[in-house]
Formats: C-alpha cells, sequence, structure tokens
C-alpha cells in the first residue's frame, strides 16, 4: 500500500504564478499511484469564487473515490480551509480534534488555529492528517494534541509538522511511532519544492506496520514536494 501525504497550498501551481490548477495536481495524485493521500491546506465550498469544494474537485479527477475534508479555520467570512483526506478504501468514520491555541501569543508573530483530521478505513488502517503551526507554542500544543490520538497499532499519522528532524519537540512522537525517513539515506527535503532546503513533512507510522519504501519525488507542483511511503 502507498501513502502519501503532501502539502498543497490550495492547490496553487508553484511553477504557474501560483494559478489553481486541480488538472495539475490531481494528475499528481494519479502519477504517485497512492493508495491514501493526506493533503493540506485544502479549501472547501465557501461564500468567496476561489473557495471551492477542492477535496471533491480532486476526489473526482484523479480517480480516488472516498475523500474527506476538516476544516480548522473559517477565512475572510464562511471560507473553509484544513486537511483533507482521499482514499481507495472506503473511509468509515472520521474525527475532526481541535488543536488547542496557545493561551498567549507572542507579539509579532503569526498564529493560526490548527485541527487533525482522523478517519478509520476500510483496509484496517487509522489514518491522522495535521498540519502544525509556525511558532513553538504551537508546535507543542500540536504534539500535545497528537499523543492523545496516536494509536500503536495499524496506525500512520502525516502531514507538515513545520519542524526539522532535529527538533526535540517531535521526540515523544518518534519515541511512539517510526519516522519513515529514518530509513533512507537520503535527507528527503521537501521545502521549498523548487531548490529543498529543509524537512518539514513527514510519514510517521505504528510500529506494526512494515515499511517497504520512502521517498521524495523531485516534483515541482505545490510549494512542497510530496512524501511518499510504502508499507505492508
Amino acid at each position: 500500500m502507498k501513502i502519501m501525504t503532501f502539502n498543497t497550498q490550495h492547490c496553487a501551481s508553484y511553477r504557474n504564478g501560483l494559478k489553481i490548477d486541480f488538472d495539475l495536481f490531481a494528475d499528481t495524485i494519479r502519477k504517485a499511484d497512492a493508495d491514501v493521500v493526506g493533503l493540506n491546506e485544502i479549501r472547501g465550498k465557501g461564500e468567496r469564487e476561489d473557495y471551492e469544494a477542492q477535496t471533491e474537485i480532486l476526489s473526482a479527477r484523479s480517480g480516488m473515490p472516498y475523500s474527506c475534508f476538516a476544516p480548522a479555520i473559517l477565512v475572510r467570512g464562511n471560507n473553509p480551509y484544513g486537511n483533507a483526506l482521499l482514499s481507495k478504501y472506503e473511509i468509515l468514520h472520521t474525527e475532526k480534534i481541535m488543536i488547542p491555541d496557545p493561551p498567549t501569543r507572542v507579539e509579532g508573530c503569526r498564529y493560526e488555529t490548527r485541527c487533525i483530521l482522523k478517519a478509520r478505513l476500510a483496509c484496517g488502517l487509522t489514518v491522522a492528517v495535521v498540519h502544525v503551526g509556525l511558532n513553538p507554542d504551537e508546535m507543542e500544543c500540536a504534539v500535545n494534541t497528537l499523543m492523545e490520538q496516536i494509536e500503536d497499532e495499524r496506525f500512520v499519522l502525516m502531514g507538515d509538522f513545520n519542524m526539522t528532524p532535529d527538533d526535540p519537540l517531535l521526540a515523544p512522537i518518534k519515541d511512539r511511532l517510526v519516522d519513515t525517513a529514518t530509513l533512507s539515506d537520503d535527507p528527503l527535503l521537501s521545502f521549498p519544492s523548487d531548490k529543498p532546503t529543509c524537512k518539514i513533512d513527514y510519514i510517521f507510522t505504528s510500529r506494526d506496520l512494515r515499511v517497504r519504501s520512502v521517498c521524495v519525488p523531485e516534483w515541482v507542483v505545490s510549494d512542497h514536494r510530496p512524501v511518499i511511503v510504502e508499507i505492508e
């Protein structure tokens, strides 16, 4: 089974002036030949014309029959924005878990409320998709919330963590789950997509799953490169 995580930047083409291009992103998902795809920075149907039902559009155009969307915020009115999941397997149950905002905010820093999309699939996997905030206090809130949602069997956690592998805040997650990147000799840099300098996108698995391969294709589609893992 192939699993992919991909921060889409709301389907804005990084190589075409950030123009929304659903066909480009759907083609990328098909090219990856993934069975389960976690997506970050996805728009839902809103009041604004450019807030379309991106999850449903990508599901239809990529040939992934099952999908779900979890909005974390509403942008400038009733315009949903958050995480999504596409799957070739039926989605049996979904849950949106909100990540608490830090009690105070550091002046001059950009904050954004985030969420976790958790889904149970008919193949027996439970999958969690997350997009972690930019600031250390947001990251700490996210890790604390994630630790409450991690399962020790048939579990996959993926997304844009905005943390590099040496960040100590990742340690609790690495203690519970396998960081699939450690199975590769490649640094698996994922951001920015044209000339990546850091790794901030991850796929973690429970220790009962066998990871056969992990890669970051050199695809310039979004501002992030996708991460693809094959598991048994």
